[in-house]
């Protein structure tokens, strides 16, 4: 069976179950998991874009406007859809199309709108479960973005301001045909102030970090690197060596059958062994990724279940320092997606984990 007939498969068994008339994909997330990595995107930053997928129970259709049908015929729609358009001055025909492939009953949409229900949660665990085309699109994805990462840090300069860093992340992430959906960049002088860090003007000086959230085929590879331009100090390698210490802890409480939650509360022990739980005030843990660059944040009480092949980004910090990679939990452990073997890295738990490149 196909990636794309086993997905309508599990879409069709909850059409059967809760007695949908239809279900209609609307986010760029949920877009990019039915049709096999399609991209509805034109605005980078909206969560819905320029088509929709609509399911019944005996037809699928990719549903778009008359300003886009050309280009998304061209590119090439999946034999499994059908490929449906109403001009884009009459949006309500979108409406009316729905109501009637649905019959005029229930439908269930990821962004429901008014008379919509919510997705069932058998589907919303589908999503994070990836199959093994997903996987190798991801492994792909993960290896360029590490790359990338190393070609634009290894060529940074002290008197470049956060802007340039950013762009120049953001250029070599556009030439490989991959969205740049977050870049981060935080000087020598910001670095310890703040948790998230949008690019400024300021020169980066003798330290930065620089993060990516990089979109390909709907998939996020999210990564964060450190540069140095002189020596580390030995409180900043101390740093480096308790996240690194802290993730290892994260990854290993994130087992198959675990609840996100749980993994949580193994990041509140982690951090209180060392003395420092008050960090983690100042970024989220991570969670498990994939078609979101997060799809569940772990929280206190999270129930999500982490399933085998769920990709997961956890980035523990402390100030000035964190750690992060797009991972995958397999049945048989862990890979990580996103290594560089170029980067300078250690082996911990098992793992080869990122260090800073010191020029």
């Amino acid at each position: 069976m196909s990636e794309i007939a086993n997905k309508l498969a599990h879409v069709r068994a909850a059409i059967a179950r809760y007695k949908y008339g239809a279900v209609r994909l609307r986010g760029v997330d949920w877009f990019a998991w039915a049709t096999a990595g399609l991209d509805n995107v034109v605005i980078l930053t909206t969560e819905t874009g320029i088509a929709e997928v609509v399911i019944t129970a005996d037809q699928a259709f990719i549903v778009t406007d008359s300003v886009e049908v050309d280009r998304l015929r061209d590119q090439g729609i999946p034999p499994e859809y059908q490929l449906w358009a109403s001009s884009w001055a009459t949006p309500q025909q979108r409406n009316q199309a729905v109501r009637e492939w649905s019959n005029a009953t229930l439908v269930a949409s990821d962004r429901p709108a008014q008379g919509e229900v919510g997705l069932p949660p058998e589907l919303v665990a589908a999503k994070l479960r990836l199959v093994p085309e997903e996987i190798v699109r991801y492994q792909a994805l993960g290896r360029t973005t590490a790359h990338i990462m190393t070609k634009v840090l290894s060529a940074a300069k002290p008197d470049w301001t956060e802007f340039q860093l950013a762009g120049a992340a953001a250029a070599e992430l556009w030439s490989h045909g991959i969205h740049p959906a977050l870049t981060l960049v935080g000087g020598e002088r910001r670095l310890p102030l703040y948790g998230h860090l949008p690019a400024t003007h300021e020169p980066i000086g003798q330290r930065a970090m620089l993060v990516v959230c990089a979109r390909q085929a709907g998939l996020y590879a999210n990564v964060s690197r450190y540069v140095h331009f002189r020596p580390e100090t030995a409180a900043e390698r101390a740093n480096y060596e308790q996240v690194i210490a802290i993730e290892a802890e994260i990854i290993a409480a994130a087992q198959v059958g675990s609840t996100v939650g749980a993994v949580y509360e193994a990041a509140v022990a982690a951090y209180n062994q060392r003395g420092v739980v008050e960090q983690m005030q100042r970024l989220h843990q991570g969670g498990t990724t994939g078609y979101q660059s997060r799809e569940v944040v772990a929280r206190p009480g999270e129930t999500t279940i982490i399933e085998a092949n769920t990709a997961m980004a956890w980035n523990p910090s402390l100030a000035g320092v964190k750690i992060e990679d797009t991972i995958l939990r397999t049945a048989a452990g862990v890979e990580v997606l996103s290594v560089d073997p170029a980067w300078p890295s250690v082996e911990y738990a098992g793992l080869r984990r990122a260090l800073p490149l010191v020029i």
